[in-house]
C-alpha cells in the first residue's frame, strides 16, 4: 500500500499555484521593478500590456513602481526604448511618464537605488507583493535578496505582503529568468499535482555560479556599436517577452509547472527550468 502511494507522488506533476490574493485582488498587485535599462524598459512595456488585459478580464490589475537612478546617454538610444529628445533625461521617470501617457496608468518612478536608507531602514514603497529585478550586476543581485530576506521575516498581516521575486540576467548572447517566493506560498491539496509551496531565490540556489562568474564590465558605453559588443541588440526583449509571459501564466493559469528558463539567442535554444 506504502509503496503504491510513493508510486503515485512520483508520478505526479510538481507545480506551484499562484498565491490567491494575486488571482482576486481587491486592490490592484503591487509590482516593484528593479532597473530600467536594456530589460527593465521593455519589462514595464509588458507589464502595461499585461495590466491592460488583466482588468479587462475584470481582475484589479498592476500597481507597478519603476526604480533606477541612471539617466539616459547615447548608447542607450536604439537598443532600451529612449528618443533623442530624452537624452540626459531620468530612465524610470522617462519611462514611467510614457507609459502613464499611453495606458492611461499612475504608475510611480523612483530616481535612485533600491536599497535601505543610510539608517539601514525600509522605506515605505519597498513593499509590494512582486519584486522584478533586471539588474546587471551580481552585487546587485545579492542586495535585492538580503533586503527581501529581511522583509520576508517582517510579513505580519498588511497590505502587499511580498509573494514573489522574478530576476532577469543575461550576458550577450544569453539569459536566464528565474522566478522565486519570498517564503512559503500556502498550497491547496491536489490528486493530480504535487504542489511547491517554496522556489529558492537565484542567489540560494546558483550563488556560488553567480560568485564564481566572470567579471563583469560595468563601465558605460559611449556608444550603440560599444554597448552591442555587451549585448546583442535583441536579448534583453527576448527574455523580458518570455519572462513577462511566465508572470502571466501566474495570473492566467493559476499555476505553472516551470519557474523560469535559459535562453541562448544565438543557437535560438530555450531550457525550461523544471519544479
Amino acid at each position: 500500500m506504502n509503496t503504491e502511494i510513493t508510486k503515485n507522488q512520483e508520478n505526479k506533476i510538481k507545480v506551484h499555484f499562484t498565491d490567491n490574493t494575486l488571482i482576486n485582488p481587491t486592490n490592484p498587485v503591487t509590482v516593484n521593478l528593479i532597473g530600467a535599462g536594456g530589460t527593465g524598459s521593455q519589462v514595464l512595456i509588458a507589464l502595461a500590456r499585461m495590466n491592460h488585459a488583466l482588468t479587462e478580464l475584470n481582475h484589479a490589475g498592476l500597481s507597478v513602481r519603476l526604480w533606477d537612478d541612471d539617466v539616459i546617454t547615447e548608447a542607450n538610444l536604439g537598443r532600451q526604448f529612449f528618443a533623442e529628445c530624452e537624452l540626459g533625461l531620468s530612465k524610470s521617470v522617462a519611462l514611467i511618464n510614457r507609459a502613464n501617457r499611453f495606458f492611461g496608468t499612475n504608475w510611480k518612478a523612483e530616481t535612485q537605488k533600491f536599497e535601505k536608507n543610510d539608517l539601514g531602514k525600509f522605506k515605505s514603497n519597498m513593499k509590494s507583493e512582486i519584486y522584478i529585478s533586471c539588474v546587471d550586476s551580481v552585487k546587485s543581485r545579492f542586495d535585492i535578496a538580503e533586503i527581501l530576506n529581511e522583509l520576508k521575516i517582517d510579513k505580519g498581516y498588511y497590505r502587499n505582503q511580498c509573494k514573489y521575486w522574478i530576476d532577469f540576467g543575461n550576458s550577450q548572447f544569453t539569459g536566464q529568468v528565474l522566478l522565486s517566493t519570498i517564503g512559503n506560498i500556502k498550497q491547496p491539496n491536489s490528486e493530480k499535482y504535487e504542489p511547491v509551496e517554496n522556489l529558492p531565490f537565484i542567489t540560494e540556489e546558483f550563488g556560488e555560479l553567480l560568485k564564481n562568474s566572470e567579471v563583469e564590465d560595468n563601465t558605460p558605453s559611449c556608444s550603440l556599436a560599444e554597448a552591442l559588443e555587451k549585448q546583442d541588440l535583441f536579448i534583453n526583449s527576448t527574455l523580458a517577452q518570455m519572462g513577462s509571459s511566465l508572470l502571466w501564466n501566474l495570473f492566467r493559469n493559476g499555476l505553472t509547472e516551470n519557474r523560469g528558463f535559459f535562453l541562448n539567442l544565438k543557437s535560438f535554444q530555450s531550457q525550461p527550468i523544471k519544479l
